[in-house]
């Protein structure tokens, strides 16, 4: 098992960091305390010891998360210096973006891109709309919700960091674990289609995500199909088998080639479209893997 550690830049417990008080409500963008430069001197002092603590008493660090950056510059937390630090102390830890000015790879927060990123990134997402325990906050994602996120995040090349928070005993709570249960069950069935692997398809060419592992690509149908699924721009005639990802038993397809191509070219690009009768679908979300002959 890897080793990661979260790590707040803010410190609003730390008494030479400028405490958010009960005044200070509601937290607004630009509007936080300064200190002294002697105060702040000694807490970046403090901040570098920590750090430097953390990286040489417990052996190897694969990942530092950084949060809180924004109330300060990069020169003000010495970003340069912090960064050079660490990797002096771990040449192999990889950083989250959240020490202002560098990092490894992005991190878009409770939400999916668009457009994927330039290089590696994952969103981090909640369960609810909380990070940490909130009992009063019942708005949960439900389970396909955040299995359909998965998919889309895979489909666009990232990871999904989904958090929990856990009561003041440690346990999960019971509807978190509900979640949890029903992702496990569904990647216990579709994992293939999702670890490891790269970006499928554009997205003209299926209406859903997709992700791809050599020759096969796997079709992410996050919205039931009505019959059939539409896949463009392909190479038809080096459609090998077709199949929900869960079952062995084969769907039945057929090519759709221009006229010209069909008569004039040995290897068209076209439209592959598959049947989907109910009994291939999955009740959260249907994944069917197409391989591709060379």
């Amino acid at each position: 098992m890897k080793v990661g550690l979260y790590y707040s830049l803010i410190d609003w417990h730390h008494p030479d960091y400028p405490t958010f008080q009960e005044s200070d409500k509601p937290y607004k963008w630009g509007t936080w305390r300064r200190s002294t430069p002697e105060a702040w001197d000694r807490f970046i002092k403090f901040m570098f010891a920590q750090m430097r603590e953390l990286l040489t008493n417990y052996g190897k660090i694969d990942l530092l998360w950084f949060d809180g950056g924004w109330e300060r510059l990069p020169e003000e937390w010495k970003s340069r210096e912090f960064v050079e630090m660490i990797h002096s102390l771990q040449p192999e830890v990889v950083i989250n973006d959240r020490i202002p000015g560098y990092g490894d790879y992005q991190t878009p927060e409770q939400a999916v891109p668009p457009r994927p990123p330039d290089g590696p990134w994952e969103t981090c997402l909640t369960i609810n709309n909380s990070w940490g325990y909130n009992p009063s906050d019942r708005d949960l994602k439900s389970a396909r919700s955040l299995i359909h996120t998965l998919c889309e995040v895979a489909g666009k090349g990232g990871n999904l960091l989904l958090n929990v928070s856990p009561m003041g005993d440690g346990a999960l709570p019971p509807e978190q674990i509900e979640r949890l249960d029903a992702i496990g069950d569904w990647l216990g069935r579709n994992a293939e289609a999702i670890v490891g692997t790269e970006p499928g398809l554009e997205p003209w060419q299926f209406y859903g995500p997709s992700t791809r592992r050599g020759n096969r690509i796997y079709l992410h149908a996050v919205m039931k199909p009505y019959e059939s699924i539409s896949v463009r721009g392909v190479k038809v005639r080096r459609v090998g088998a077709v199949r929900p990802l869960s079952s062995t038993i084969p769907l039945k397809f057929r090519k759709r080639i221009a006229a010209a191509d069909m008569l004039f070219n040995q290897d068209p690009t076209g439209e592959l479209v598959i049947e989907t009768p109910d009994s291939a679908l999955d009740g959260v979300a249907t994944v069917i893997a197409v391989d591709f002959k060379e």
